[in-house]
């Protein structure tokens, strides 16, 4: 079997393929927004679209079961977008190429959107089924939900007229969830002026990739390696065995995916080339050990490259690699009421050090205020201590 619209059940996988097949990035909902709208006016059910953009489809009872009580099938449109950097995509243009690889469903080098595709094309089988006897039934396909939540916070209140709403954006079959943990952003950011690379170095470009990143709460628990941790802790030694000069590094490029992939061009000493390039061979060697279990594809390596102008000032650089390597990340605590819970977490999620601008993104998440917001600021003290601004937001 090649297609994942013929794969069982038929009602639910011919939608989740569909939506495969429309570009939708959060807030880039709009064709994905057009398309549910249709597909509940074919079928003849009321359907609204709401200022912000949420969908919401209404579908009576089935006769004699009027009484029932009204059941809210609720999920979001938009997916996480997040490819890896050789993959030529375009989320706002591309399909997703699927791939069925034994018993799970991938995409190629891209996320796949099943977070909350397969939770939408759920309810859409049960909003077109002619058989399902229900109640009165009504589905919500909120937008943003993975950036800032804006559809759920634009809803009017009285537009719902259900008694029990289930959350279709769960992730393991026959688990209910009864909590969710809340979130704050911390942006680090501090300018520094270039200066002039040095003479007598050869440069290179380090690659972290082959990393399987993942969702920044859901996934958080699962021991896999975040590819900025990775990049700077050999940055950590390479500096200070190989006097090497950083003139650019980025890694990530979304708040709530833990990052697969992180690079960095560095300038090492002419007479310390061999060296690094050993440095670098060990590396790969030691990572591959520690996470031979969740990481199996993991390649850390190096190239030549062109060289920079211009470098990282030397004092500059030491204080942005030790805040990296220092920067809480992964599973902070686990609930000690509920088994298996991580109560509170961090995601090293976005770094960026090019052209006089250092930026390091987290996400702190935590089912408990006080925790979440001590995480927070444990995080927000280790890049003031190098005269960093730092912005909380989002709780």
């Amino acid at each position: 079997m090649s297609n994942i619209k013929d794969l069982a059940p038929v009602e639910v996988w011919k939608h989740f393929h569909t939506l495969t097949q429309i570009p939708r990035p959060s807030k880039k909902e709009a064709e994905i927004i057009a398309y549910m709208k249709k597909f509940g006016e074919d079928l003849g059910l009321e359907t609204i679209v709401d200022e912000v953009g949420n969908v919401i489809i209404k579908k009576p009872a089935t006769p004699g079961m009027e009484k029932r009580k009204g059941v809210v099938l609720q999920g979001h449109l938009d997916m996480v977008p997040q490819k890896n950097s050789d993959r030529d995509f375009d989320f706002e243009k591309d399909p997703i190429e699927t791939l069925i690889e034994g018993e799970w469903v991938t995409a190629n080098g891209t996320t796949l959107g099943a977070d909350n595709g397969i939770g939408v094309a759920a309810a859409m089988g049960v909003l077109e089924s002619t058989t399902l006897k229900h109640g009165p039934v009504e589905a919500l396909f909120t937008i943003d939900e993975e950036t800032g939540m804006t559809g759920a916070f634009g809803l009017k209140p009285g537009i719902l007229d259900g008694d029990i709403l289930i959350n279709m954006d769960s992730e393991d079959e026959g688990e209910l969830y009864v909590g969710c943990a809340g979130g704050i952003d911390v942006l680090a950011s501090k300018m520094y002026t270039e200066e002039n690379a040095p003479g007598g170095h050869e440069a290179y470009k380090v690659h972290v990739q082959g990393l399987k990143g993942g969702h920044s709460g859901i996934d958080i628990p699962l021991g896999r390696a975040n590819a900025n941790k990775v990049l700077f802790r050999f940055m950590m030694q390479a500096e200070s065995d190989l006097r090497i000069r950083l003139a650019e590094a980025s890694g990530g490029d979304l708040r709530n995916a833990i990052p697969r992939e992180s690079h960095a061009v560095i300038l090492v000493p002419a007479t310390e080339t061999e060296t690094f390039e050993a440095l670098v061979a060990s590396y790969h060697e030691i990572y591959s050990k520690e996470f031979a279990d969740t990481e199996p594809d993991l390649s850390f390596s190096c190239e030549p490259t062109n060289a920079p102008a211009k470098v990282v000032p030397a004092v500059e650089q030491a204080r942005f690699i030790r805040a990296i390597f220092a920067s809480p990340n992964g599973v902070q605590r686990m609930s000690q009421s509920m088994k298996g819970l991580v109560e509170t977490s961090n995601n090293l999620a976005i770094v960026s050090i090019k052209e006089g601008r250092f930026e390091a993104y987290n996400l702190c998440r935590s089912s408990v205020d006080s925790a979440k917001q001590a995480c927070a600021w444990k995080i927000a003290a280790v890049y003031q201590l190098i005269s960093a601004d730092v912005n909380l937001s989002g709780e």
